[in-house]
């Protein structure tokens, strides 16, 4: 995936969860751009820390800068979330998740599943594979990642949708997508959402496979590396 061209600046903060006050490199002046985030965003927020920003030129947006990446004491991390589906397509369409898509399989996008959300992707037909997509950012130091940053019944209820779809005959997968360089393995937050680890936990015994992509980041783009599967030697 490429980004679209970036701007270089410095972050000042962030408050109200989508915004964030950054000082360009240039003239050393102030401007409110968009975080596409919801999350809790640790390690991703430092006063001072070099970020890159993409700009819009759509009239109907309030605000015309976007936040993309930051740079971490572990390297690079892409802050805009809504990146890692358009990264996941790219690695199913590269054939990265050869157990999941076979070449000239059909990779649909937010499918209906259950009463009132969408799952990521739907590969194939009929009694196809339901995939779900979640970026991850955390960074808990050696390598190790963890989702999610915050608690959230949004995200556990995606995980019981999922189940749901098996008990009626689909397969389904959820992948970690990583965001952050410094992120090689990725589990579950339970010291910040115990009931998604557990809800995770039950799902895998239902027989969801697990897989973490790797991906290598660099204002240029984002672009998938690896994938590694829970439970895979």
């Amino acid at each position: 995936m490429d980004f679209p061209a970036l701007t270089k600046a410095r972050l000042v903060r962030r408050y109200k969860r989508f915004l964030v006050d950054v000082e360009w490199l240039e003239d050393q002046g102030t401007d409110v751009v968009h975080c596409p985030n919801t999350g809790a965003m640790p390690g991703c927020c430092d006063e001072g820390a070099s970020i890159w920003l993409s700009h819009h030129n759509n009239p109907r947006r309030k605000l015309s800068w976007t936040w993309e990446l930051v740079e971490t004491g572990a390297g690079l991390a892409c802050v805009h979330s809504a990146r890692a589906n358009r990264v996941v397509k790219e690695a199913l369409g590269q054939g990265i998740f050869p157990t999941l898509r076979a070449k000239h399989t059909p990779i649909r996008r937010e499918v209906p599943i259950g009463s009132s959300s969408r799952a990521d992707f739907f590969l194939g037909s009929d009694q196809g594979v339901y995939v779900e997509v979640k970026a991850v950012t955390l960074y808990q130091g050696a390598s190790t990642g963890a989702f999610p940053d915050v608690r959230s019944l949004r995200t556990t209820k995606h995980l019981r949708e999922l189940m749901n779809m098996m008990t009626l005959g689909h397969r389904a997968a959820l992948v970690f997508c990583v965001l952050h360089a410094g992120i090689h393995h990725v589990g579950a937050a339970a010291d910040i959402d115990p009931e998604y680890a557990w809800q995770l936990s039950v799902a895998i015994d239902a027989g969801l496979k697990v897989f973490t992509l790797i991906n290598d980041i660099s204002p240029r783009g984002i672009y998938p590396r690896e994938t590694i599967q829970l439970g895979s030697p």
